[in-house]
């Protein structure tokens, strides 16, 4: 490993949140019902001030952390596209599977609405208790 790769190795990650959601086991990623859900993201106090400016209707991705995932994912480069062992073996970064080498999820939602220190957002695919490391507004 070189030393520039040693030291992005040591990288730390801080949630700002976390997702309550109805979600409570990994969804079936061919639902199309996922796109109907609603979820909460609430962030911690000292990030709360970071939601100025988001409105209803703003289309967000939200970055999150798989922290289900098992360590035995983490390590598979080629998954069959959505679980189906009908279709070709694909490398993970041309999917969205979850198992990838750094477990980070994200997501383009809607925002519903903005609440004190949280945002409601329709299609997030996150599991409930999930930690959240950034939003971004999709532009």
């Amino acid at each position: 490993m070189t030393q520039d790769m040693d030291r992005i190795a040591k990288m730390v990650l801080c949630p700002i949140g976390t997702v309550r959601s109805q979600l409570k086991e990994r969804p079936d990623a061919r639902n199309e019902r996922l796109r109907q859900l609603t979820a909460r993201i609430e962030l911690l106090p000292e990030f709360w001030e970071g939601l100025d400016g988001l409105a209803p209707g703003d289309e967000i991705a939200v970055l999150f952390w798989l922290h289900r995932m098992r360590a035995e994912e983490l390590a598979v480069l080629k998954v069959h596209p959505r679980g189906d062992t009908s279709r070709e073996l694909k490398g993970v970064f041309a999917t969205r599977s979850p198992a990838r080498p750094n477990p980070i999820g994200v997501t383009y939602v809607q925002v519903m609405a903005c609440e004190a220190g949280a945002l409601v957002v329709q299609g997030l695919d996150a599991l409930d208790g999930t930690p959240v490391l950034d939003i971004k507004i999709r532009v």
